[in-house]
């Protein structure tokens, strides 16, 4: 077979490292990490590069978007090394991480969604005033309740539930138990203050909300160390309409990391072709892992 003609053009490092505005030693350093092919030498020890080793880097530029550094470099290691099999399975586990944030941002929007499509927001109930049905002082809050009493005098309640900030009420309402709501406010998902008179829990506006999504989230399937960072997101947006529209930009970044997947995925397999067609030239068999 006759000889590949790209083995016949020589780049000096600076040839590789300008078009990308990288320093020579970034490219030294992307060859000793198995990025770049290893370079030929001169008969004076200095490095030589090919089309091939430009195209090397051109590829491994073109996957860190959507793969990140330590996934791209492990890509492109494996492809030197002829380990295609390797390579895919990091491919396929990048589309996958994507995928699970996708489906993620999509259980965010649906609770979002089932949250302002409820019930009006519940009052607080005036400091002292114990939940109706909970236990005398000193009692247990789980025991069970006793039947509701009638709302108190200041108004119409916003839903059957009378006070529903209490954590008996409000268990109710998400049909959970009570010593749920304390596992989520052990794992910080929700904060309810105490009456300073009876040290009942007292559930406001804003921890009816975070435990209504933490709800939502939970019957997604989602954990608790999963959904604490949700949660911290709209405490530090002071609410939910702040972040939906961080979901809007969420939205975007992972359509951005998607095209990003595709762009790097062709100058992959360019890449690829043309390490195929330099092993045919020097009648190299390839076997891919």
């Amino acid at each position: 077979m006759g000889k590949n003609p790209q083995n016949r053009v020589r780049l000096r490092p600076v040839d590789l490292a300008r078009p990308h505005g990288l320093s020579t030693q970034a490219v030294r350093n992307y060859e000793e990490a198995g990025i770049l092919p290893a370079a030929a030498r001169t008969e004076s020890g200095y490095r030589t590069y090919s089309p091939l080793h430009a195209q090397a880097l051109d590829t491994f530029l073109a996957l860190l978007p959507g793969h990140g550094h330590p996934t791209a470099t492990g890509i492109m290691r494996a492809v030197n090394r002829g380990a295609d099999g390797e390579a895919f399975r990091l491919i396929d586990e990048s589309h996958a991480q994507l995928l699970e944030d996708r489906r993620t941002l999509s259980a965010v929007e649906n609770a979002l969604r089932d949250l302002g499509s409820g019930a009006p927001k519940p009052r607080d109930p005036a400091p002292g005033t114990p939940p109706p049905g909970t236990p005398p002082p000193g009692e247990p809050e789980s025991r069970p309740p006793a039947p509701a009493a009638p709302a108190p005098p200041e108004g119409p309640t916003p839903t059957p539930i009378p006070a529903p900030t209490f954590i008996g009420p409000l268990a109710d309402r998400l049909s959970v138990r009570p010593a749920t709501l304390r596992k989520w406010e052990a794992a910080g998902l929700v904060r309810p203050r105490r009456d300073p008179l009876t040290g009942y829990r007292v559930y406001g506006e804003a921890e009816v909300r975070n435990a209504r999504l933490v709800h939502q989230l939970r019957r997604g399937g989602y954990l608790l160390e999963q959904i604490a960072p949700l949660v911290d997101r709209v405490r530090a947006a002071g609410g939910l309409e702040p972040l939906e529209a961080a979901l809007g930009d969420w939205r975007s970044r992972l359509a951005t990391r998607g095209r990003a997947l595709l762009t790097g995925a062709a100058k992959l397999d360019a890449y690829l072709n043309e390490q195929e067609r330099e092993r045919q030239s020097r009648g190299v068999l390839r076997i891919s892992s």
